[in-house]
């Protein structure tokens, strides 16, 4: 028989089907009994783990992140002990080998809580008068003091707290989220991104925060402004009519569909799909951002002030998100980075979080959304007990890993509750200690996922939001 010979470009071209397919079927791979992946990109309200590990408490989550790292000292972490010891020297045994930010070197002093707490709803929380909306609606969420996590500066400990490595280049926790779920919403991203500040510098968030990493490209974050135009480019230009536009849509999706079916590439079917989801997006966007619908008692229950990119309109856009059906909000407050004039950034950054955080458990509830939207009030740290520095801005406090708070709401968290301790100074998580892994897999398990079980093969691993170390779900909290 004579031996047929093909051109190495022929042969990949004939090829690149099967080579394709291949590579989406390693993307998607998972080892078994992980789940069942339907097949190519997940559809709307299916995502890549179906049927779910188990019944799921919550639908859809909001992330409201206090960028910089809010004090839990200043928050739900009160320290008798503290206010005792104010301006006298740090004890050495306490911080001895402890990694520290900025105050290497510096004489160490203790700095005692900045304000009063008070104990509040039938549960007896204490959470501090800087959020006495908040304190007031204790009964309904849950406080973590035990917190964890493994660095120290804030652009890496974003990274961890949102893709569960310091790694750049890993799908973010809303990446995973929508990936694994899919989404409810077919006019809307399946996961949502919005910023806010208040005067002093913020706090820069990189947005690769949000990205898909290795995850195919249409599940990461897209960042809406409640300032101007929500998304760019979501209004046609003049002269371009909707009929014009979806004849367009249509011919680009027929060559993108030609050419997926020679390569088989996930990234070209994503394509496919943004391109739909933008066309979609062109009707639900601009109805989405008119807060015209909204009562004067809304607009004021959450402080939002309709065309200002506040925590308070991002917080009423978030409940407007979930329920149309988006499964992940991220909100970006910053502004927390406190390392001088504490005092000061504190009273002016808290009145409008207390109010926009406190309201979005209230809308939610009254709306009959709070028991299947899961909300996470908290940043990447905490802050030292040890004071920083005494230039014109005053007092601050550093960055701090071992030990600080976060409160955690509705989607099947048990309301009422404290869990955890830190120690007499606040500086080491010393009962029930929480470290960021763990709150990834409370987030899936209460979403319906086995956060052990939902992989992806990616170099050789079969990788997960949690990574290789223990993790699991912090059953104290969930109702």
């Amino acid at each position: 028989m004579t031996p047929i010979s093909m051109h190495r470009r022929t042969f990949l071209a004939r090829s690149g089907l099967s080579l394709g397919g291949a590579a989406l079927g390693t993307l998607l791979a998972r080892s078994a009994p992980a789940t069942t992946i339907s097949a190519g990109l997940p559809a709307v309200g299916r995502g890549a783990v179906w049927p779910l590990h188990h019944p799921p408490r919550a639908k859809s989550v909001i992330f409201l992140c206090l960028a910089g790292g809010p004090s839990h000292l200043e928050t739900f972490d009160y320290k008798p002990l503290l206010a005792k010891m104010n301006g006298e020297p740090m004890p050495e045994s306490v911080t001895k080998g402890q990694p520290i930010a900025q105050l290497q070197g510096k004489e160490l002093r203790v700095l005692g809580p900045l304000r009063p707490f008070n104990r509040y709803g039938q549960c007896g929380a204490e959470v501090s008068d800087y959020f006495p909306l908040f304190g007031s609606l204790a009964d309904k969420y849950a406080i973590v003091r035990s917190m964890v996590t493994e660095q120290i500066n804030h652009d890496p400990a974003h990274t961890f707290m949102n893709c569960g490595t310091a790694l750049s280049g890993r799908p973010s926790m809303g990446a995973w989220v929508t990936y694994g779920l899919g989404s409810e919403a077919d006019d809307l991203p399946g996961f949502v991104v919005m910023t806010s500040k208040v005067g002093r510098n913020p706090q820069p968030i990189a947005a690769r925060q949000w990205h898909s990493g290795f995850l195919p490209g249409q599940f990461q974050g897209v960042e809406f402004s409640t300032s101007g135009a929500p998304v760019h480019y979501a209004t046609n230009p003049p002269g371009v009519s909707v009929p014009h536009q979806r004849d367009l849509i249509d011919t680009v999706a027929a060559l993108e569909n030609h050419r997926l079916t020679r390569l088989a590439d996930p990234e070209v079917a994503t394509r496919i799909t943004q391109y739909e989801l933008a066309f979609r997006m062109q009707t639900s966007v601009p109805e989405l951002a008119d807060l015209s619908d909204e009562t004067p008692e809304t607009l004021a229950l959450y402080g939002a002030e309709p065309g200002r990119a506040t925590v308070g309109t991002n917080c009423l856009m978030a409940r407007r998100l979930v329920e149309r059906g988006v499964r992940f909000v991220h909100l970006y407050h910053s502004d927390w980075d406190h390392h001088g004039g504490i005092r000061n950034y504190m009273d002016e950054i808290c009145p409008p979080t207390d109010k926009a955080a406190a309201a979005l458990l209230i809308d939610l509830e009254r709306r009959g959304l709070l028991d299947e939207t899961l909300v996470v009030v908290g940043g990447e740290f905490g802050r030292t007990p040890m004071a920083q520095g005494k230039d014109q801005e005053g007092t601050g406090r550093d960055h701090h890993i071992k030990g600080f708070s976060m409160a955690l709401a509705g989607g099947g968290i048990k309301g009422g509750i404290t869990h955890g301790a830190t120690d007499e100074f606040g500086y080491h998580a010393i009962q029930d200690v929480v470290h960021v892994r763990d709150l990834h897999a409370t987030m899936l398990h209460l979403l319906g996922i086995d956060h052990a079980r939902f992989t992806v093969a990616y170099q050789g691993l079969d990788t997960k939001l949690t990574g290789v170390e223990p993790a699991a779900p912090v059953t104290a909290i969930i109702a």
